[in-house]
């Protein structure tokens, strides 16, 4: 699983011109899922997200109680290494990855978090305006 965790001033998801999920102050976390993901890694990616020390005075989202978006983003395994076009053979296919994106909103909201999210296999615009800006790629 991987992430990217981006610090924002704003963050949202429109699908069909309906915003489907919004923050402020908050982090988008860009979310991929590969073939050996599982339950577990979905908990530990939860937890990583929820308490890494990425805002302002080395603080997190458990400490701050700052809202995550999440988006779910399949290109996160795409691979560039033969030629322009890219494979997505990494990325996990929808019916294994969309359960595992479930499963890691559903432990951030276990954990307290308040969470936002974009719409699995739809087509959306995501917005955003980083604050620093400071963005982690997660890798698990």
């Amino acid at each position: 699983m991987r992430a990217v965790v981006q610090t924002v001033g704003q963050a949202s998801v429109t699908v069909d011109g309906e915003v489907v999920g919004a923050i402020e102050n908050g982090l988008l976390v860009l979310l991929g899922v590969t073939h050996t993901d599982t339950e577990q890694t979905a908990q530990t990616m939860a937890r990583k997200v929820h308490e890494v020390r990425i805002l302002d005075g080395e603080r997190s989202a458990a400490d701050t109680g700052a809202p995550i978006l999440v988006v779910s983003q399949f290109t996160l395994y795409g691979d560039v290494r033969r030629g322009r076009r890219p494979s997505w053979t990494a990325a996990a296919p929808a019916e294994v990855a969309e359960p595992l994106v479930t499963a890691v909103v559903d432990a951030l909201r276990q954990r307290g978090a308040k969470v936002e999210t974009g719409r699995f296999r739809a087509h959306m615009l995501v917005e955003s305006t980083n604050v620093g800006p400071q963005t982690l790629l997660l890798d698990l």
